[in-house]
């Protein structure tokens, strides 16, 4: 969405890392010339009033980052999305197959493999201390081209060659 000028980023508050990521979102698109919206939200309550307050200061686009908050109520959160015609990105592809429009983010199955090593290294006498802290080595881009649909979005063919699965 190349003509984008203002993003909303609805984070769970219970989640203390968002905090971090809400200032990583704001940083990048700072440097792209576009205005970050922080929508705030503490509970299911404030779902509506939060997008509400997107429409009304003309968000175009919708970043959503994980929290439990949105994990538990994530089929109203990914419905006022479609009905406010936010096109949204989330960090997980579990989002995208009930109705988000994409998500980017680390493989959840890879990272559930990659755990598997370190039990076993456990399990084999290995000291968790010893053990490297590493980061997530694959990541995913999904698309959901219904949702594209619904919305009136048009997905550039060359951003979906791009993608790990298209839900058609």
């Amino acid at each position: 969405m190349p003509r984008t000028t203002r993003v909303a980023v609805l984070w769970d508050s219970s989640r203390p890392a968002n905090i971090d990521v809400l200032k990583e979102i704001d940083a990048a698109a700072r440097a792209y010339g576009v205005r970050v919206q922080s929508l705030e939200v503490r509970s299911s309550k404030d779902f509506e009033s939060a997008f509400r307050a997107a429409t009304q200061q003309r968000a175009s686009a919708l970043v959503i980052p994980s929290g439990s908050l949105l994990n538990l109520h994530a089929p109203q959160v990914v419905s006022l999305a479609l009905r406010s015609r936010l096109p949204s990105i989330w960090e997980t592809k579990n989002y995208v197959d009930i109705g988000g429009l994409m998500s980017y983010g680390p493989s959840l199955e890879d990272l559930y493999h990659r755990a598997a090593t370190y039990v076993d290294k456990i399990l084999k006498g290995t000291k968790p201390a010893d053990l490297p802290v590493e980061q997530p080595k694959k990541f995913e881009l999904v698309i959901n081209l219904k949702t594209a649909k619904q919305i009136g979005l048009t997905i550039p063919p060359n951003v979906l060659a791009r993608a790990d699965r298209v839900i058609r």
